[in-house]
């Protein structure tokens, strides 16, 4: 199994009304049938942390893929590991704040189906 992959980095700005959009992006790119509700949850929680943008990152290397979402601010605990983090978990093989603690992450596990 090849390790090689992707990334992508969008910057969105911090209104709800770019969640869609967020769900779009990440679904354009990533296969995995939880990606864009995992990717919602991350931007909407670094979105309510009062960052004027959110960075949003995607990677894939072999059958993981990563995602990313970040602002300026740092999070408050119920952003960081409230009930939309909870969704994140579930979801997520991995999940975790950034260490600078202005962002969190997640790694969704992609099934090779052949």
């Amino acid at each position: 199994m090849s390790e090689s992959g992707q990334s992508w980095r969008r910057e969105f700005k911090a209104h709800p009304a770019e969640a869609r959009q967020v769900r779009r992006w990440v679904g354009n790119r990533l296969e995995h049938p939880d990606a864009p509700q995992v990717a919602n949850e991350l931007f909407i929680s670094v979105l309510s942390s009062g960052s004027p943008t959110v960075d949003m990152t995607l990677s894939t290397a072999g059958q993981r893929a990563r995602m990313m979402a970040a602002g300026s601010v740092e999070l408050k605990l119920h952003h960081s590991h409230g009930p939309g983090f909870h969704i994140v978990s579930g979801l997520s093989a991995l999940s975790g704040l950034n260490t600078d603690g202005q962002g969190l992450w997640a790694q969704l596990t992609l099934k090779d189906e052949t």
